[in-house]
């Protein structure tokens, strides 16, 4: 056995030392493709890195200083429409309360009404008279009006407290006759007139009528007399007269 083939000569040796490649240097360090590649790497990081704080954050920045202004105007656009829609509805709610207070306000009396209080009154009691009266005659025998000039303003707290100086009263004294029937359908004829009316100290008396005529006995008159009252909305200036007059001090 020989091993002529195993070995490599001396001189084939150099040859092969001779043919290995050469890597250049940079700073006494030879790049080879290991470093390259690291170098390269760190470059390209570097690069990515002066991309990034150079365009990228600046843009992300504007972007987010972007959104929150979006996010601030669309929460103003918002409330903006709350408030219109809050206007819309204390609008609604204005209107509501005009109207309501336009109805309640008819309840009460006023001057006009009051003028024709009297010929009302003669109607419904005449009006009683269309009733089974049994030889009775519904008949209006006082109307007398406490105050004949003009209506006094409430501050005694009959009502209540918060209307005083807010309303006006007119005191009307009032009596009919009539039979029991007639009594009752005066009555709840007056419950049914315009004017908001206080009916106070009332009071019935039964009289035996004398007979006309023999084994006829007719029916018993009842004399109803009250202190009817008509409430009247006072005017701004009325109103301003008595809380100046209750703000002063007795003297």
């Amino acid at each position: 056995m020989t091993f002529s083939d195993d070995f490599i000569t001396v001189g084939e040796g150099q040859e092969l030392q001779e043919s290995a490649p050469s890597y250049p240097s940079l700073f006494g360090i030879k790049l080879t493709p290991q470093i390259s590649g690291i170098l390269i790497a760190l470059g390209l990081g570097a690069l990515a890195l002066y991309v990034l704080t150079t365009y990228v954050m600046p843009v992300w920045q504007r972007y987010g200083e972007l959104s929150t202004s979006r996010t601030e105007k669309q929460g103003q656009i918002a409330q903006k429409q709350a408030v219109l829609q809050q206007g819309e509805k204390l609008k609604t709610e204005l209107v509501q309360a005009k109207q309501q207070q336009t109805e309640i306000l008819g309840l009460f009396a006023n001057e006009k009404t009051l003028d024709t209080l009297l010929l009302d009154l003669n109607r419904l009691v005449e009006s009683g008279n269309a009733t089974q009266s049994n030889g009775v005659i519904a008949r209006l025998q006082r109307f007398v009006p406490q105050n004949q000039s003009n209506a006094e303003v409430v501050n005694d707290s009959s009502y209540g407290a918060a209307v005083n100086g807010k309303l006006k009263r007119r005191i009307v004294n009032v009596e009919f006759t009539g039979n029991y029937e007639q009594t009752q359908s005066i009555l709840r004829n007056m419950e049914r007139l315009q004017p908001l009316l206080i009916v106070k100290d009332y009071k019935s008396t039964l009289t035996q009528n004398p007979s006309s005529q023999p084994g006829f006995v007719p029916l018993p008159t009842i004399s109803t007399s009250f202190q009817l009252q008509a409430l009247i909305p006072a005017n701004a200036e009325e109103v301003a007269a008595a809380a100046k007059a209750a703000a002063t001090p007795p003297k």
